[in-house]
């Protein structure tokens, strides 16, 4: 990469970046804010320095770019609050049960192709047909991992596969 864009860059990064943060912070009330978004800010101009660069006032176009993602931030942080209030607290969730621990344990140590194919039958209630098709796998090599993957599952969790424990 030629070094005069990155120098005359980083000459005015250093020469306008006060400036941007300070009026950042005046309008913002938030000197982390002033500066995350100026930093925001300088790495899209740097992004698109050719143009910018060759603008008039580059330093306008990082100040009204920084000041729009400081407005962009204050919105999302409001419709949050407006959400929140809206819908209050979730109610907190149960922990899984000692069953529930077990099958996830369970489910990690099966080969991903295999947890792929008897996560999406079982839990989601696809058909065969349905995960080879979204897979783009064979349908006979679906059933081979649901049967391969139902198999060791049943020696991880201590059942055979009528549901009776085989050992404790």
């Amino acid at each position: 990469m030629d070094a005069q864009p990155e120098d005359s860059f980083n000459e005015f990064y250093r020469s306008s970046r006060q400036r941007v943060v300070t009026f950042l912070l005046a309008m913002t009330g938030d000197r982390a804010e002033a500066q995350d978004t100026a930093q925001e800010a300088y790495v899209r101009a740097w992004q698109r320095w050719s143009a910018v660069g060759g603008y008039d006032d580059p330093e306008a176009w990082v100040r009204t770019v920084a000041y729009r993602l400081s407005i962009s931030r204050w919105r999302k942080a409001r419709n949050r609050l407006v959400a929140h209030r809206l819908y209050g607290v979730r109610e907190p969730v149960a922990p899984p049960d000692e069953n529930t621990v077990a099958l996830v344990a369970a489910l990690k140590l099966l080969p991903e192709v295999d947890r792929e194919a008897v996560t999406l039958h079982h839990l989601l209630d696809l058909s065969v047909a349905d995960i080879a098709r979204q897979t783009g796998t064979p349908a006979n090599t679906i059933k081979a991992r649901l049967v391969r993957g139902r198999n060791r599952l049943a020696t991880l969790l201590g059942r055979d596969l009528s549901g009776e424990i085989t050992h404790a």
